[in-house]
């Protein structure tokens, strides 16, 4: 799929405080255009926070950080126009009611209407529905996701989607708008080895297409730039995979303790 150039990510000594305390601090890292980026951790130790901090949609409280050359947190909304989440838990959420085609038809809706120029809005309807169409093909055959080999293909519920499944779905969302970088939680939680190595594949392909790709996890895979958050609420560069616990995001704290914080619910 034809991409802009990835954006690059960088921190210095960044935090993020809320009413009990240090969702994270001391976040120092920097990784290139097209980087697969790993936030791992244990629950409660902040990676969400660090992960919506780092794309414009949580204010830190001290430090600061860059995403595609805009500086954080004084360029957040910029941000959050090139930075894209896929699956956050109470943030970003595929709707179980909602079939393939309408979070399909949905998003590319909302991206001819809020991200187009008035040229494009102008078009004819046709040539507009031929664009809409090309870029929700180019997503899906991003991410590897053939409707035709769903249940009921495009007419599938998300309720009936295996989670790898709703994952490529949420990332092909996240791609229609043609993001520099694309961030997603829990990327690791509740897979099998087998299921973790094929979701990991799955990043790592986005990111070697030019896309940034910034992924909360329990354990990161050894290619990525890895960024590791604990329970004392600092967050470092690391070197090393020692496997965690996955997380359950209903469970933690650091991050609940930051939403109220920001006034985000």
């Amino acid at each position: 799929m034809d991409s802009p150039h990835g954006a690059a990510v960088a921190a210095e000594n960044l935090g993020l405080k809320g009413p009990r305390g240090w969702a994270f601090r001391g976040a120092t890292f920097s990784a290139a255009p097209g980087s697969l980026i790993a936030i791992e951790g244990p629950s409660g130790s902040g990676r969400t926070c660090l992960l919506l901090a780092l794309t414009g949609r949580m204010r830190p409280t001290e430090g600061h950080a860059e995403t595609g050359g805009l500086r954080l947190p004084r360029r957040a909304a910029a941000v959050r126009r090139i930075a894209a989440l896929g699956p956050v838990p109470t943030v970003s959420e595929l709707d179980p009611a909602f079939t393939v085609a309408e979070h399909l038809r949905e998003r590319a809706l909302l991206q001819h209407r809020y991200d187009g120029s008035l040229r494009a809005l102008l078009r004819p309807r046709r040539e507009r529905v031929a664009t809409a169409r090309a870029r929700i093909d180019a997503a899906l055959d991003a991410v590897g996701l053939d409707p035709a080999t769903l249940p009921k293909a495009e007419r599938t519920s998300v309720r009936d989607l295996e989670r790898l499944e709703a994952l490529r779905l949420a990332l092909a969302l996240a791609l229609i708008g043609r993001p520099g970088l694309i961030a997603v939680d829990d990327a690791d939680l509740k897979l099998s080895d087998a299921e973790r190595a094929e979701a990991w594949g799955l990043l790592r392909s986005l990111a070697a297409g030019g896309t940034t790709v910034l992924a909360v996890c329990s354990q990161a895979p050894e290619d990525a730039v890895t960024v590791r958050t604990d329970t004392t609420g600092a967050a470092h560069p690391s070197t090393t995979t020692d496997a965690a616990e996955p997380a359950d995001p209903t469970d933690d704290e650091g991050t609940a303790d930051a939403f109220a914080e920001t006034g985000h619910s």
